[in-house]
């Protein structure tokens, strides 16, 4: 069975001042039931700008905005925060600290003027065992951790069930270790309540973990948008190719039937050209290469094109940094087994499959569709 459609934006546009750059250009996508939706880019892409237009508390120029079959925004109409059914978690959680746990839960759900006191203390007790947190219902705000009073503002933005979780941030002010634990329970929690989530972020990884589909945004556009593993490995642009999957460029010309580079060379072919928008490599002399930085693979070897600069030891991956004669550098991550001394040469080899081209013609400006190619032999010679 078909997901039902519970969010969807058509040409959504803000711009904050008349000479200012928009703050969202033409932005649409479309969210189903269930799902977790991702907004990922750098600051001031435009992500949490889009975020509280979809909760009404900014009015955008123009588009529309339909959550579960209702125009709650358009040039003629407009729906107030409060009637479009949706819950917010805000970056600093906004609990009213001399309030308990359950009295923060239930400030909303009095307001709406709809639910019984039993009601009330049913939909408390329904959201604290959602969360986790099931026999805090007396205690204050500043008496919990960080990652607990996280939930107690997701217990908040969940107990009136809404259509459309919103979420700023929500992990931003957690230490490292508690953020890493707070993504699946987040995820999790979303899942067991069976809602549908928007949340922001700037953390790849965070992202990815969370999030059914991701909105990859930049100076106000969407530009990507699909699945975790859809854009990883597809990006379609050089920008979330660097800021998503934060590979490694290389620039390869062409001589006869190879395509060069300062540490070897590679045979590319036409085998997965990425959207057909792009018909051949005959048409270009110059590309840049994209190489993920787990797709290096590395070797000792005296007569290698690199050097290695720099080693880090991050647990369960090695993090080399390679420096090639010119002075460029490129990152590689390997499995920890057998650690490279730093300042030997290595020879870097691809495995098949793991390259993609992004044609240039000037050398600075890339199309912002690319192409997937091969390396036939898988070996940089």
């Amino acid at each position: 069975m078909a997901q039902s459609v519970i969010l969807h934006l058509e040409s959504v546009s803000k711009q904050f001042s008349r000479t200012a750059t928009p703050a969202l250009q033409n932005v649409s996508l479309t969210l189903h039931q269930g799902d977790i939706l991702g907004l990922l880019g750098p600051s001031g892409c435009g992500k949490t700008t889009l975020l509280r237009i979809i909760a009404g508390f900014e009015q955008s120029q123009s588009g529309i905005i339909t959550i579960n079959g209702q125009v709650v925004a358009a040039v003629d109409n407009w729906v107030p925060p409060e009637k479009r059914n949706i819950g917010m978690v805000f970056q600093d959680y906004a609990l009213f600290p001399h309030l308990t746990v359950a009295k923060n839960i239930a400030f909303g759900l009095h307001n709406s003027g709809k639910n019984s006191g039993t009601q009330i203390n049913q939909m408390v007790t329904d959201a604290l065992e959602l969360v986790g947190l099931s026999g805090m219902e007396s205690r204050y705000p500043h008496e919990l951790s960080g990652g607990q009073q996280q939930r107690v503002a997701l217990a908040r933005a969940l107990a009136p069930s809404p259509t459309l979780v919103l979420l700023d941030e929500p992990l931003s002010n957690l230490d490292v270790q508690v953020r890493i634990r707070l993504r699946q329970e987040l995820r999790d929690i979303l899942k067991s309540a069976s809602a549908s989530g928007i949340f922001v972020t700037h953390d790849q990884e965070e992202a990815m973990a969370i999030s059914d589909q991701v909105a990859v945004m930049r100076a106000g556009c969407v530009e990507q948008f699909g699945t975790p593993e859809g854009i990883y490995t597809q990006p379609a642009s050089r920008f979330v190719a660097e800021f998503v999957t934060q590979a490694n460029f290389l620039l390869a010309h062409r001589r006869e039937q190879a395509w060069e580079t300062e540490v070897g060379a590679f045979e590319l072919t036409d085998n997965n050209l990425f959207r057909g928008e792009v018909a051949s490599l005959d048409e270009f002399d110059r590309v840049e290469l994209m190489i993920r930085q787990e797709d290096l693979i590395l070797k000792p070897d005296n007569q290698g094109a690199m050097i290695i600069r720099d080693r880090q030891f991050l647990g369960r991956e090695l993090r080399y940094c390679l420096r090639t004669e010119s002075g460029q550098e490129l990152i590689a991550r390997t499995t920890p087994q057998v650690a490279l001394p730093i300042g030997i040469k290595v020879k870097v080899s691809v495995g098949e499959d793991c390259l993609r081209v992004f044609p240039s013609t000037s050398g600075e400006n890339y199309p912002k569709s690319s192409k997937q190619v091969v390396c036939q032999d898988s070996i940089v010679r």
